[in-house]
């Protein structure tokens, strides 16, 4: 109890003194000078990460989109179109009509993934213990938070913006391929997680390219991909998964609040405190704390967001016809837009992508965590996450801009925080009070997202520095102090940097992936098998 003290007065009182130092100085422009440092160190790995393949004048291809959208083509058809014909089965486990399935309470603890002494590092078997630390549905709410929130309000603006109403489509089939990868990676995170002799679950991909990819006689290639991606890993969470977050989340608030004559105008370190302290109670208690907040704030969000959407959609019921007539003839037919229908193309895939990370492996660090003996069940509920995300509640932002007007070739060179307005105004065209709704939901968002990611983050911390209660709350404080951090400060170079280390994860999780799809090929008959069974009694 002493250490959670001392955790929660380190919480709320280091980052005050992170702002005071900083307030020193500010004056000499810190943060110009720290994000000029930083972008020069860090700029060729940006650089690298965000390469743009140039296909024409007016066609540029983030390389990082390739293997996302092959690996999720490719796992699609392996799987039988998975993404396809296993939905009403995923809403079924969510449901819990396969429970009884869990009834083989077998198992596989490990204590530690980092020494094998020459035996098998799990073979300490627990009887009638349940396997994990959260239901089907909290771990797919987990992870949903960290992927349903800014992206799906402010990104979906900008694409289409740049790419017309036609990149919706695209959009909308990325997002259907993209269920197969989180298949894939949410599968493999059960399969390979160690669970320790207290019943806490470690997993995800540095768990399965270490121990997975040993199966397949690639051991020292496993070991050095998951060092690489729970480095990758780290960096995302203080950044993309943290300072992004309550950035944008502030200037949303101030904005909405009176700009210049808001409460919190030029009080981006108090809205972080706050913050801070909110997020530092959550985190303290693990995945099982995380998983109790997510599993109420996230489908109240998406029903509330929805709502507004359907209730917009049904007010102008008479531009629905020709919304999606403008979605579909822009799809193939994209005239007037900078590279035609390859450009309406590439926004569609790099929203989808950007939005609800299939294929980068963090979904499976959350989905881990579940309470299920058979590694299949959980891949099923995960490929329900872009569907949400994605197909859903983007597809719903998109018919919201264009029947309200919003898309137009001015607002191409919006940022996130003025993508946010745009999209805010075109709700309060129809629906004057639902900007307030949204700037809450959004903080509420950018919260939820921020205590799932501290979890991804902490999971790789531990992976890299061991399990231990000093390198926990060595973690925990700094993702707090980065909350400060990312409301006060302006660091483009940082965020850059963090966002560049995300889409980084997907390349030894995409190596890892194609080559334990076979194993998942597997988990899927055998637990599809008993699923047969159970329907015929």
């Amino acid at each position: 109890m002493n250490k959670r003290l001392l955790l929660f007065l380190a919480t709320i009182l280091l980052p005050i003194i992170t702002f005071c130092q900083d307030n020193e100085v500010e004056e000499q422009g810190l943060d110009q000078i720290i994000d000029g440092w930083f972008g020069w160190a860090t700029g060729w790995f940006v650089n690298i990460i965000f390469y743009q393949i140039p296909f024409s004048e007016d066609v540029q291809v983030f390389w990082v989109l390739f293997p996302l959208i092959i690996g999720a083509t490719y796992f699609t058809f392996y799987f039988k179109l998975i993404n396809f014909r296993g939905v009403f089965t995923s809403i079924n486990i969510v449901r819990g009509k396969y429970d009884d399935l869990e009834d083989d309470h077998m198992v596989e603890v490990s204590d530690s993934v980092f020494t094998d002494d020459g035996d098998n590092p799990d073979t300490i078997r627990v009887e009638g213990q349940h396997a994990g630390e959260v239901t089907h549905f909290q771990a797919l709410t987990a992870a949903l938070s960290a992927t349903v929130g800014l992206g799906n309000i402010a990104g979906v603006a900008i694409a289409v913006s740049i790419g017309g109403a036609g990149a919706t489509f695209w959009m909308i089939i990325a997002g259907f391929l993209g269920m197969a990868s989180k298949f894939v990676e949410c599968t493999l995170g059960v399969k390979y997680r160690d669970i320790a002799s207290d019943g806490t679950v470690y997993g995800g991909p540095m768990y399965y390219l270490s121990k997975g990819l040993k199966t397949k006689g690639f051991t020292t290639l496993g070991k050095v991909l998951a060092v690489i991606f729970a480095i990758m890993c780290i960096g995302g969470s203080f950044g993309g998964g943290n300072m992004f977050q309550v950035n944008q989340a502030f200037q949303l608030v101030e904005s909405i609040t009176g700009g210049e004559a808001s409460f919190f105008h030029e009080k981006g370190w108090l809205f972080g405190i706050i913050m801070s302290i909110l997020v530092g109670i959550v985190i303290i208690g693990g995945i099982k704390s995380i998983a109790n907040v997510t599993d109420k704030i996230v489908p109240f969000m998406v029903v509330i967001y929805v709502g507004a959407s359907l209730f917009i959609l049904i007010s102008k019921y008479d531009m629905i016809g020709a919304a999606f007539g403008q979605i579909f003839d822009g799809a193939f037919n994209a005239a007037g837009i900078a590279g035609g229908v390859v450009g309406v193309l590439v926004q569609g895939f790099k929203r989808a992508a950007f939005s609800n990370e299939a294929g980068i492996g963090s979904a499976s660090i959350a989905h881990a965590a579940v309470k299920t003996n058979h590694p299949a069940s959980e891949g099923m509920v995960a490929l329900l996450e872009p569907f949400i995300d994605t197909v859903v509640v983007c597809t719903m932002t998109a018919l919201v801009l264009i029947i309200t007007g919003n898309v137009t070739a001015e607002n191409a060179s919006l940022n996130d925080a003025q993508a946010i307005l745009l999209t805010s105004g075109a709700f309060g065209s129809v629906i004057s009070w639902f900007p307030y709704v949204l700037t809450i939901a959004v903080v509420l968002f950018a919260f939820s997202s921020m205590i799932s990611w501290s979890y991804y983050g902490f999971q790789a911390w531990s992976y890299l520095f061991g399990r231990t209660k000093t390198t926990e709350y060595t973690y925990k404080i700094l993702f707090c102090i980065f909350v400060i951090i990312g409301s006060a400060a302006s660091l483009g170079s940082v965020l850059a940097f963090s966002d560049a280390m995300i889409f980084a994860m997907m390349v030894p999780n995409m190596i890892g992936l194609v080559i334990l799809a076979p194993k998942v090929k597997e988990e899927l008959n055998k637990y599809m098998s008993k699923i047969k069974v159970f329907n015929t009694k």
